[in-house]
């Protein structure tokens, strides 16, 4: 029975915890349902969001089709525009002619520019040589001025080397007077103790000769005592008594005698030495005296270097007074200086801003010559072929389109000669060492065909190296040379002179040569045409020409881009010639 009553308690306990265990499974199922309820509410939620979400996309897909519409309506409008630009292009096309007679105006404008951004660059390397030299002047005054200041501090240390030289020399000279005061009250005491022993020694005499009466007046009475004994000896046997006593009064003056006689010897050696002493105090009051002497004839040296000190101090500080002076004046020129360089450096700040303005109008202008004018300058030439090869056209018409290509021929060559202009005008100046054969060879291989048409021969002779910018040298040559062919004698061959050499510079063949400096001279001669010698500076100008342009073609910026190269060089060009007897250019720029 116990047995079955362990078992049936075992699967009690069994039981009881499968049930405990299931209750924790229903609990947990309990809890998963409540989530499962959350997440579903969660989940209708996300649904409602959904479909307010699809509402949304509903109305945005209405909108967009409303915005369609309208796209559709602007590209309605846009092409109605389009057709109003293609109107506008026609106005634009009649504008440009307005723009080439605005461009010959601005040509004359950027002319006159460029002579006063010459005259800029003239006088900013003037107020660079100015500056130069006021900042040299600031050195040297800054310089003097430290020189001055150290003189100052020299002559200040001086002054207070001497100021303590003189107030030692003071402190010295209270201290010897001190010294001297005590000397002179020293003397005076001696003075009074001197009188005082004379004093005493005037009444030792008197004492002394006081006591010699009283020794004379002794020797009387010793003389009449020794009579009177002499009497009283013969009166001795008489008087016994009496002599006796006699005799013991002459004992005892006889010892007073002995006495007093000791006495004056010992006062006669007092005298003595008192004499010996005053001797010696008279010595001393001699040397004292001497001394005396000596230390007023030093007080009056030093008095004497004392205001000798004192002028010199005087002369110093009216010196140093002086150099005062000179140094706020030399402050204010300074200052004046100062304001000046600052006022310069102002300018040529608003110079250079207006050099930086100028250059970008060039830059504009270029950008338009190389773009804008150009393509209907194209234009215009294709369509004038195209008409006068496919068209029928009067002679009076063909005739007039090929005036009007040569018109735009020369508008090309005119806009191509202005870009070349202002590219030497706005390049970066990038010097190097080049053989100037190379160029001239680069240069009539170019020109090859018209040295052929011309029957011309170029002579370039003893050329060397240079310090040049490469592509604008070339340029140079290639317009000079050019023009020497273009400029020829009808039926003469064309005959060309180049030469280089290294000379000095000399104040005989330009004032702007610099004396004793080396220069690159290099000489192109030809036997064209020639022209008047005064012509010989305005050929350089932009757009002048000496000829019309049914005699020789060009635009007359050739000689300005050589100038303006030679400038580049930091050289000058010279000009000469003569009708019929050729032109020779002679260009001299730095060979350093």
């Amino acid at each position: 029975m116990s047995k079955i009553k362990n078992t049936d308690e075992g699967e009690l306990a069994i039981v009881r915890a499968e049930l405990a265990f299931q209750k924790e499974e229903k609990e947990k199922l309990a809890n998963e349902l409540i989530i499962a309820r959350k997440e579903l509410a969660f989940q209708k939620e996300e649904k409602g969001k959904r479909a307010a979400e699809l509402g949304i996309a509903n109305i945005e897909l209405a909108f967009q089709k409303k915005e369609k519409g309208k796209r559709a309506e602007e590209l309605g409008i846009a092409n109605i525009e389009l057709a109003y630009q293609d109107e506008e292009k026609g106005k634009r096309a009649e504008e440009l002619g307005i723009a080439n007679v605005e461009l010959a105006f601005q040509d004359e404008e950027k002319g006159k520019r460029a002579a006063e951004l010459g005259i800029a660059n003239v006088e900013l390397a003037f107020q660079d040589v100015e500056k130069g030299k006021r900042a040299a002047e600031l050195g040297i005054a800054n310089i003097e001025l430290a020189f001055q200041d150290e003189e100052k501090g020299k002559r200040a240390a001086e002054l207070i080397v001497a100021n303590k030289e003189l107030v030692f020399q003071n402190n010295e000279k209270e201290k010897r007077a001190a010294e001297l005061g005590i000397a002179n009250e020293e003397l005076v005491f001696q003075n009074e103790e001197k009188e005082k022993r004379a004093a005493e020694l005037i009444i030792a005499n008197k004492e002394l000769a006081f006591q010699n009466e009283e020794k004379e007046k002794r020797a009387a009475e010793l003389s009449i005592a020794n009579k009177e004994l002499a009497f009283q000896n013969e009166e001795k046997e008489k008087r016994v008594t009496e002599k006796d006593k006699r005799a013991a009064e002459l004992i005892v003056a006889n010892k007073e005698l002995a006495f007093q006689n000791e006495e004056k010897e010992k006062r006669a050696a007092e005298l003595i030495i008192a004499n010996k002493e005053l001797v010696f105090q008279s010595e001393e009051k001699e040397k004292r005296a001497a001394e005396l002497g000596i230390a007023n004839k030093e007080l009056a040296f030093q008095n004497e270097e004392k205001e000798k000190r004192a002028a010199e101090l005087s002369i110093a500080n009216k010196e140093l007074a002086f150099q005062n002076e000179e140094k706020e004046k030399r402050a204010a020129e300074l200052i004046i200086a100062n304001k000046e360089l600052a006022f310069q450096n102002e300018e040529k700040g608003k110079r250079a801003a207006e050099l930086i303005i100028a250059n970008k109008e060039l830059l504009a202008f270029t950008y338009i010559s190389s773009h804008d004018l150009q393509e209907p300058l194209r234009k215009i030439q294709t369509f004038a072929t195209i008409l006068l090869e496919n068209e029928t056209l009067t002679e009076n018409g063909k005739y007039n389109f090929q005036r009007m290509q040569l018109a735009a021929g020369r508008m090309q060559q005119l806009i191509d000669d202005l870009l070349a202009f202002s590219r030497i005008a706005t390049t970066e100046l990038k010097f190097d060492k080049t053989d100037l054969k190379l160029i001239i060879e680069e240069v009539k291989a170019e020109l090859k065909d018209t040295i052929q048409e011309k029957h011309a021969t170029i002579e370039a002779t003893e050329l060397g190296t240079a310090n040049i910018i490469a592509f604008q040298f070339r340029q140079l040559m290639y317009n000079l040379i050019s023009n020497a062919l273009k400029f020829s004698q009808p039926d003469v061959p064309s005959h060309i002179i180049i030469k280089s050499e290294i000379i000095k510079g000399n104040k005989s063949i330009s004032e702007k040569l610099s004396m004793g400096k080396n220069y690159c001279h290099i000489t192109v001669k030809d036997n064209g045409i020639g022209f008047e010698s005064h012509f010989s500076e305005r050929i350089f100008e932009v757009f002048q020409k000496l000829h019309g342009k049914e005699v020789y073609g060009g635009t007359g910026i050739g000689l300005a881009i050589v100038k303006k190269i030679v400038e580049n060089h930091n050289g000058i060009i010279i000009a000469t010639s003569e009708l019929k007897k050729g032109a020779t250019f002679d260009i001299y720029f730095p060979a350093d």
